[in-house]
């Protein structure tokens, strides 16, 4: 008898939040910050690439991308995906399914 449980292959399922007008405008360019979720709960930001300058004082630029990119982004299982418009207070997030509790097991007591 195992008492392993087996993970089902991952659905293509995750949450779209919009804020502020959401997506408006084609030309307009995109803040990117990425975030994962740690199975005990925890938020952290997601390591990148791009070494930070010395205004930031550690912290890195986010990424920018076109419309047509964030558009097109998908997160990954335990992924946030922030996209926030240059200039405006507006953009959207995608949670990964396990962020926000979609394919969690309601049975399970904590």
């Amino acid at each position: 008898m195992s008492t392993r449980t087996h993970r089902r292959a991952p659905a293509k399922t995750f949450l779209v939040q919009l804020f502020g007008r959401g997506l408006v405008d084609e030309g307009r360019c995109y803040a990117v910050e990425r975030f994962v979720s740690l199975s005990n709960g925890d938020i952290r930001r997601r390591p990148t690439e791009a070494k930070p300058s010395k205004k930031t004082r550690g912290r890195p630029k986010p990424e920018v991308a076109t419309f047509d990119e964030v558009r097109d982004m998908r997160p990954s299982y335990n992924e946030i995906i922030v996209c926030t418009a240059l200039g405006t207070r507006s953009g959207i997030q995608y949670w990964g399914p396990s962020v926000c509790g979609i394919l969690g097991d309601r049975r399970r007591r904590g």
